[in-house]
């Protein structure tokens, strides 16, 4: 079978252009509207994406003025859209940092039941101090602590959903005997983060595991996902840099002793699509020209660790902005910002305008046919397994690119005209894990 594109939908409020919520169309409360992500799933559905995803951060982003602030908390929000869909994957955002363990399994595994097997966790480490004070931390941890905790954070979580063996519940009424207790057990975790008593509370969901995901591009984060991820969101400015970033993570997860292709690499883009591409850049202007640039300032200043006076709207970054290593926070987001600025001379000005539609994200802006195009050349170059796709504007980027460019990928080829199985892990091609109790047994018998 000829190898085939993964599509996941990244779904944010009225889209990821920070000023779409300005838009005449736009419905500016719609990050606290059920019915707004409802209808978005469907028609991420009827488009047949493996999956829709939703980012998320226990603090409050940035400045209110500046777009829709805030967000409903993505798994509860995940149990509403299973509802009203039956196929499309199902990904929300968790911090290893600011979370415990078991209650993470737990609520993942309730994802997966809920949905009929589609469940799937961002795995994301949370930068930046704002966070720490919420959680009666006075700072964040340290970069590197905070990928150990993750590890470990994930190692209890694998153990916990492996605590039922999958023929745990027998149900057997006649006997009046609901589950074999032998066939749930403790995993008695101890280790520098956590210690954990088990079992889960939960039968073993599903997929047996929900599908993890992973989002950072730093080393640590690359050593991370080589380990763990099943599917990578990445951000990518250039294919060399994309063919880069895929090499070196499919070799690390082969030196690892994993099969490369059982991760997946998604790069995001943010399609700015017209029917001819005059269309298409006037919405681009139209959405660049609504961005109030003092409040994207404000973020600028705060990702670079420099103060907003330091940034004038119409000259170059300053030479002499802090080195990765000192960065705590976003390691690779920053690394890809200063870059990009550098590469292209960008002022500050023109570098908002850029940040302003993805964030760092690739912002591709033509007809469908040349969307089409673009991911194809990266597809097939060796730079992606599939992408992220971030409407700039919701509901109508995603309507145009299920309309218009999907159509042209199925008539490639290139992308699934139907489902052909009910789990996420079904969509990624990924097979269903065997349980870690069973797995012993069967070694031992």
């Amino acid at each position: 079978m000829t190898r085939q594109l993964h599509l996941n939908a990244f779904l944010m409020s009225t889209g990821h252009h920070e000023a779409s919520w300005r838009l005449p169309e736009s419905n500016p409360f719609a990050n606290t509207s059920v019915a707004h992500y409802q209808a978005l799933a469907q028609l991420a559905e009827r488009g047949k994406f493996d999956s829709i995803f939703f980012a998320d951060s226990p603090v409050l982003i940035g400045t209110v003025g500046r777009r829709p602030a805030g967000s409903l908390e993505p798994t509860v929000l995940l149990t509403a859209i299973a509802a009203v869909t039956s196929r499309i994957g199902l990904i929300a955002t968790a911090s290893t940092t600011y979370n415990e363990p078991y209650n993470l399994a737990r609520r993942f595994a309730s994802v997966d039941h809920v949905s009929g097997g589609r469940a799937g966790w961002n795995v994301v480490t949370t930068a930046g101090p704002d966070a720490a004070l919420n959680f009666n931390l006075a700072d964040q941890p340290a970069h590197a602590e905070r990928y150990e905790r993750a590890a470990e954070f994930l190692e209890v979580a694998y153990k916990l959903w492996d605590s039922w063996q999958d023929d745990a519940a027998i149900a057997d009424k006649s006997s009046g005997v609901w589950a074999v207790q032998e066939r749930v057990q403790p995993i008695d975790h101890v280790g520098r983060h956590f210690q954990v008593r088990g079992p889960l509370n939960l039968p073993r969901s599903p997929q047996g595991h929900p599908l993890i995901v992973q989002a950072g591009s730093s080393e640590d984060g690359k050593g991370l996902a080589a380990r763990y991820a099943e599917a990578v969101f990445t951000a990518q400015q250039t294919l060399e840099d994309a063919q880069d970033f895929y090499r070196d993570l499919k070799a690390r997860t082969a030196a690892l002793g994993r099969d490369p292709s059982g991760v997946k690499i998604l790069p995001g883009i943010v399609p700015v699509i017209g029917s001819t591409v005059a269309e298409a850049e006037r919405l681009e202007h139209q959405l660049d020209s609504l961005i109030r640039p003092e409040y994207a300032r404000l973020q600028l200043a705060k990702t670079l660790k420099v103060s907003p006076e330091d940034l004038p709207f119409d000259q170059q970054l300053p030479a002499d902005l802090p080195d990765e290593d000192e960065i705590e926070g976003a390691k690779s987001r920053y690394t890809l910002i200063v870059t990009l600025a550098r590469r292209e001379k960008l002022t500050v000005r023109e570098l908002i305008g850029r940040l302003g539609g993805g964030r760092g994200h690739r912002t591709f802006t033509g007809t469908p046919e040349q969307v089409a195009d673009a991911i194809q050349h990266w597809f097939e170059a060796g730079a992606a397994d599939g992408f992220n796709i971030m409407p700039p504007v919701l509901p109508s980027g995603l309507e145009t690119f299920v309309n218009e460019v999907i159509p042209i990928l199925q008539s490639r080829g290139l992308f699934r005209t139907e489902y052909t199985g009910t789990t996420l892990r079904d969509h990624y091609g990924l097979p269903r894990p065997t349980g870690r109790t069973a797995s012993l047994q069967e070694a031992t018998a």
